[in-house]
């Protein structure tokens, strides 16, 4: 419990019970669901802070009534009940429109008792680390991190008065308007990537000092397969020494990983397997240039998703869980454009229409084996490399500063929050 004594003259110590009045939210039919009034569900909440009309994909149809009860004002607070990690059980987001809105049944509203918290601030103050640590330690459940009303109505948060409120709600927009910017910069850059392997991997655009024509080949005669393991990610850790054995797992291939080239020398994000896990005696350890292609995916959009090793040096690397792992057996491919290969349109078309699955697609190393790739003559996979290493570069920059605003403004929430620096004046 905080004490008068370490908290800034003037502001609160108040609980959430006494801020909020809470309620759960609707669980409707399956056959509701896609038509009617708008619905925000957990995930909407869990990517943004500050929730908008237009940021609202879901749609439930209720009756008048059970729309009353469950509307969803401006300047509500929703927190999601549920998570499948603990870091994000409780997370908050400000409701902020006048359109006719509805919240799911894994959502919690927070509607205010009273005036006493700027709309604006409450996009950022129960995003606290003085908050998330209360919410994150009240989670339950060993599979799902769950957390309830009862469990809300305890966690406590430090209010400055409504000016200073209205002060360090204006400093932070100011970084969110940065970040906003920077992540449009990022997406403007990523876009120019797409468009520019369209136009280079289908010959729009030619280096003209080489006419040779491009050579189609199938999977099977251009790689060979190596062997994959099946490591869960119990089996996995980040505590690493010189003997430890890197594991390339599908799930980081689709959401960790950016860029189709990987370097070991410098990513630090990926894990080995922990200590104590017997490995195979027979087991194919990966080398520069190998290609480690995850072979599930819950969407169309991540089949076929795959990374090219560089920097591996004398690091025992293995192909993990979901994965095919190839080796140029021919030399007809050099480093830094195998896996553009599979970026052709045409291409990756042929990998959707393999895939099989209704929850979770599929490819299967027989289909993808007899898959047709096109072939630029050597010289020319060597140009088209060198230009997307550099607009590579270009991205990892544009991320690169992108995180250090978000660590600023991570770092001045923490000061600004607590009254360690001070704005009232």
């Amino acid at each position: 419990m905080k004490t008068k004594s370490t908290i800034p003259k003037g502001w609160t110590v108040k609980t959430f019970k006494e801020i909020f009045e809470f309620k759960n939210g609707i669980n409707a039919d399956k056959s509701s669901y896609g038509v009617g009034v708008k619905f925000i569900n957990v995930m909407e909440i869990i990517y943004n802070d500050l929730i908008t009309e237009d940021k609202i994909p879901g749609s439930v149809q209720v009756n008048d009534a059970k729309k009353n009860i469950y509307s969803v004002k401006a300047g509500d607070v929703l927190f999601n009940r549920t998570s499948e990690t603990t870091d994000e059980v409780g997370l908050s987001a400000v409701f902020k429109g006048n359109e006719d809105v509805v919240f799911g049944g894994f959502v919690i509203r927070g509607r205010c008792k009273g005036n006493d918290i700027d709309d604006d601030f409450k996009k950022y103050c129960f995003r606290s680390s003085f908050v998330r640590k209360q919410i994150i330690l009240r989670g339950q459940g060993a599979v799902r991190s769950n957390i309830g009303q009862a469990d809300l109505e305890t966690v406590e948060i430090i209010l400055p008065p409504i000016e200073e409120q209205k002060k360090i709600a204006a400093i932070l927009s100011k970084w969110d308007e940065a970040i906003e910017l920077q992540g449009h910069l990022v997406w403007k850059k990523e876009e120019y990537k797409k468009g520019l392997i369209n136009q280079l991997l289908t010959r729009e655009i030619r280096f003209s000092e080489f006419n040779e024509d491009w050579k189609l080949a199938k999977v099977c005669d251009v790689f060979e397969f190596l062997s994959s393991n099946s490591f869960s990610r119990n089996q996995l850790e980040y505590k690493k020494g010189e003997k430890n054995v890197y594991n390339i797992h599908y799930g980081d291939i689709h959401s960790t990983y950016e860029g189709p080239v990987l370097d070991l020398s410098a990513d630090q994000r990926v894990p080995v397997i922990a200590s104590g896990v017997p490995i195979p005696n027979r087991i194919s350890y990966l080398k520069d240039g190998d290609l480690v292609i995850a072979d599930a995916s819950e969407d169309y959009k991540g089949v076929g998703e795959l990374v090219e090793l560089v920097g591996v040096g004398s690091k025992k690397v293995v192909a993990g869980l979901h994965t095919f792992a190839l080796r140029d057996k021919n030399n007809l491919t050099t480093l830094g454009f195998r896996s553009y290969l599979f970026k052709h349109p045409d291409v990756s078309l042929a990998m959707k229409v393999i895939a099989t699955g209704s929850k979770v697609f599929g490819i299967s190393k027989t289909n993808f084996a007899n898959i047709e790739v096109f072939l630029p003559n050597y010289h020319e996979q060597q140009k088209i490399a060198s230009v997307f290493s550099a607009i590579d570069d270009e991205i990892k920059a544009l991320k690169q500063e992108l995180k250090v605003l978000e660590l600023q403004k991570k770092g001045l929430m923490q000061e600004l929050l607590t009254g360690r620096i001070s704005v009232s004046y």
